[in-house]
């Protein structure tokens, strides 16, 4: 991977697919770092519990979704609003470099921490040059 620089933007809406549960999906703001053995992805996810939080692969695709409880928003009456309620979706193609049996999730403070480790064929390596 090379260096990119990140422009912050705004909640993007998930649009064009069905849903099972009523009420607005959002893109969770995503980073991700790669390391020698691994890629590391964290998601934004404020509002969803643990509980809440599903992450799934199939056919090398990586799903996220959180559902937010939206009761505990639906009598606020906010003077000032910026910060959109609703569930959040996205999905990644892995490909074959990551080892999907070692895939790690932790939700802590509405942050999703997700540790990929690369199989042994993409861990990058370093081959000895003898001098001749």
């Amino acid at each position: 991977m090379t260096p990119q620089e990140l422009v912050t933007r705004e909640k993007q809406e998930v649009a064009g697919q069905e849903k099972t549960r009523p009420g607005r999906y959002f893109q969770p703001d995503v980073d991700i770092c790669e390391y020698d053995d691994y890629l590391k992805l964290w998601a934004e996810m404020p509002g969803v519990k643990d509980k809440d939080l599903k992450v799934t692969l199939e056919d090398d695709v990586l799903t996220i979704e959180g559902l937010v409880d939206i009761e505990t928003y639906k009598n606020l009456s906010p003077v000032y609003t910026e910060y959109n309620v609703g569930n959040y979706f996205r999905q990644f193609t892995l490909g074959e470099s990551i080892d999907e049996s070692g895939i790690r999730a932790v939700m802590r403070n509405g942050v999703l921490e997700l540790t990929l480790p690369k199989t042994a064929k993409a861990k990058l390596r370093r081959i000895g040059v003898q001098a001749g």
